[in-house]
């Protein structure tokens, strides 16, 4: 069972892509691929929107999410998400197996 989480950024002037960046500049998305139980961390920019940026983020599980919640690396989102000023949807889904 894969559980998928679908998060948009949304900032002003650019943030949410700037925000992207370091993300992947600093090292943290590196990191979260890393994780145990992570199977896709990948942002994509939605061409009629430039001001949001989506993150696909898919775990094993929720085990793995909830490892992956509690980790220093969601600190360090989190504070980069406010240097930014972003906003946050999300959408969750789980893949049932077969």
């Amino acid at each position: 069972m894969s559980i998928t989480v679908n998060l948009y950024y949304t900032g002003k002037n650019g943030s949410a892509r700037k925000f992207a960046e370091e993300m992947v500049t600093s090292g943290i998305v590196e990191a979260v691929r890393a994780e145990e139980g992570n199977e896709k961390y990948e942002y994509f920019f939605p061409m009629d929107d430039p001001e949001t940026v989506l993150l696909i983020d898919r775990w094993r599980n929720q085990e793995a999410i909830d490892l992956h919640h509690k980790s220093e690396m969601m600190s360090q989102i989190a504070v980069l998400r406010e240097k930014y000023k972003l906003r946050l949807r999300v959408e969750r889904y789980i893949e049932e197996p077969k």
